[in-house]
């Protein structure tokens, strides 16, 4: 394609742009759906996760992450995980089996949602 045929209009587009716009619409349609989580329903929820992941998303034992801070996706992602039985826990597959897609966004937006803060050791 060359810059002549771009700019009068000439151009087709090729297999690689085509490529590239259908990408890109992925993952406008992703950002939208990530958009549609509604954090207060997820902290209502995240009622049940308290005992182990605490009440602000810290940790209250040794043998569970801490969940406030993480990315958004990361966290849905792995509710899915332990949803399908693709990532193994015995806890965590109970808990997580019955919720649904939106439950899993709105849990993982709120969690994504804490700020938290790190200082470096000096």
């Amino acid at each position: 394609m060359s810059a002549a045929s771009v700019r009068d209009g000439t151009a087709k587009p090729s297999r690689i742009r085509l490529a590239e716009a259908a990408s890109l619409l992925v993952l406008a349609l992703a950002w939208t759906c990530a958009e549609a989580a509604d954090r207060a329903v997820g902290r209502t929820r995240a009622e049940a996760c308290v005992q182990c992941h605490g009440a602000n998303g810290i940790s209250v034992v040794p043998n569970a992450p801490n969940l406030a801070g993480q990315p958004e996706f990361y966290v849905a992602e792995q509710l899915r995980q332990f949803r399908s039985g693709r990532r193994p826990s015995e806890v965590m597959a109970v808990i997580a089996k019955p919720l649904s897609d939106r439950e899993i966004d709105d849990l993982a937006a709120w969690y994504a949602a804490i700020v938290i803060e790190a200082t470096p050791p000096r």
